[in-house]
Parts: C-alpha cells; structure tokens; sequence
C-alpha cells in the first residue's frame, strides 16, 4: 500500500477537530512574516498589507499554491468561491476553509492547505538551517567532529516539527556519521532509528511503500542510511 505523507479530513471531522483549539484562537490577520506548515511541507507568507500567499506540498510532489489579501482574518479566492480564514493562537496560524470542494481548484489531488501554520524558531528558518548546515560541513571536512556535532544536533530537537520530512533524513545522517566519528556508535544508532524501518527495506520495496515522486527523492536518504547503519553497527 501506497504511504501518503498527508491525509485529507472531511470538513465535518476538521471541523470537529479543531473546535476547543479555535475557541481559544482569534481570527485575524497573521502578523506579517513566514509560517510553516505542519511537518515542513509547505509556508503560509503574510505581508504588512495583508496580502498573502500559500505553497504547500504533499504525497507524489502534488502541491498547493494560492494567494490573496486578509480582511478581518479571511480572504475570498475564486472570485470568492473559497473562503480562507485565518486563527492566531500564540505563535501558529490556524488555516481553514468553507469546504474542502470549493477550495480544490487551488491544489492537486493529494495536496492539501489547511491546518496548522507555525511561526519557526530563529534557528529554524530554512535560510538559518541551511546556513547551519554550511557551517557544519566546513566543520566536518576540518575534522572537528565534536564542533560538528555541537552546531548540528539542536536542529534535529528545536526544529523537528517545522523541517521537512527529506531534510530531516539528510541530518539525521550527518549527524549519525559525525557520532561514529566521535566513536559514540549507540548516540549513532538511536538517530537513526526513526529511519530504519524503511532502511531495512529493499529498494522496490521503498517504491511500493511510496509514491513514485516521494520514493525519487527519499531513496538517496533511505540508501545513505543503510550504510551509516552498517558502520555503527560495526
């Protein structure tokens, strides 16, 4: 069975859902910045004037993409068939719609928008990872495991829920290798555990568990942890 890195929720089930969570939420217009979206995979921009926009990507590289202005914490798409309301509920959005159908033109069949948008960290930005990241490769090729170790580990705890699942995987094994450098084999082994369940897997068996364009871009992360695997198994 195909693995989906997003389920769709019926607006009823949504509505549900989300009902204690909005009451203590108040909808308006978003301080102006960048938001993530739940599990890294996708950003909500809001300017000083309102305008917004929102790309969002799910299972097989299907992807949202919209854009408009917020009044009074809601913008009208379509010439005003979707309706998009905005929560602020301390540092998150709260992303919702009138209905799931009225807003389908604005994403592919596994792709979705609403949910939870949150606003990342300092260190957590992507412009503040990927340049954390340069700083730990510098570090790394100079053999200075133990400052490579010290710049990259707070990613992987202060960012999980705002990094996306590829780049995830990518730390994980960067950090994984610098501990087998430092000869920490068991610090090693439980980075990459989340990741090992699919490591153990053959190639084809990644591909039937993913989407085509999912399975593409994680088999490079899937075949770089089952060599990690091997080395700090010893």
């Amino acid at each position: 069975m195909k693995k989906l890195r997003h389920l769709l929720l019926s607006p009823a089930l949504l509505a549900l859902l989300g009902c204690s969570a909005l009451a203590a939420a108040q909808t308006a217009t978003p301080p102006a910045g960048e938001y993530i979206y739940q599990g890294g995979s996708g950003q909500l921009r809001v300017k000083a004037d309102g305008h917004f926009d929102i790309t969002t990507i799910g299972a097989n590289a299907h992807t949202c993409a919209l854009d408009g202005s917020i009044v009074r914490g809601k913008a009208k798409i379509d010439d005003g068939a979707c309706v998009v309301s905005f929560a602020l509920d301390a540092d998150k959005v709260k992303v919702s719609t009138n209905g799931e159908e009225q807003c389908r033109d604005n994403c592919g069949a596994r792709a979705g928008f609403e949910g939870t948008y949150t606003r990342p960290a300092p260190g957590c930005t992507d412009k503040a990872v990927t340049n954390t990241r340069k700083v730990f490769k510098r570090q790394y090729d100079a053999k200075s495991y133990a400052a490579a170790r010290t710049t990259l580990a707070p990613v992987l705890t202060d960012c999980d829920g705002t990094l996306d699942w590829i780049t995830k995987g990518w730390i994980r094994n960067d950090l994984a290798l610098t501990q087998y450098k430092l000869d920490d084999r068991a610090a090693c082994l439980k980075t990459l555990q989340p990741l090992a369940e699919d490591a153990a897997l053959s190639d084809d068996g990644v591909k039937e568990n993913y989407p085509p364009a999912d399975a593409e871009i994680f088999l490079p992360v899937v075949r770089a942890t089952r060599t990690n695997l091997k080395l700090c198994r010893g």
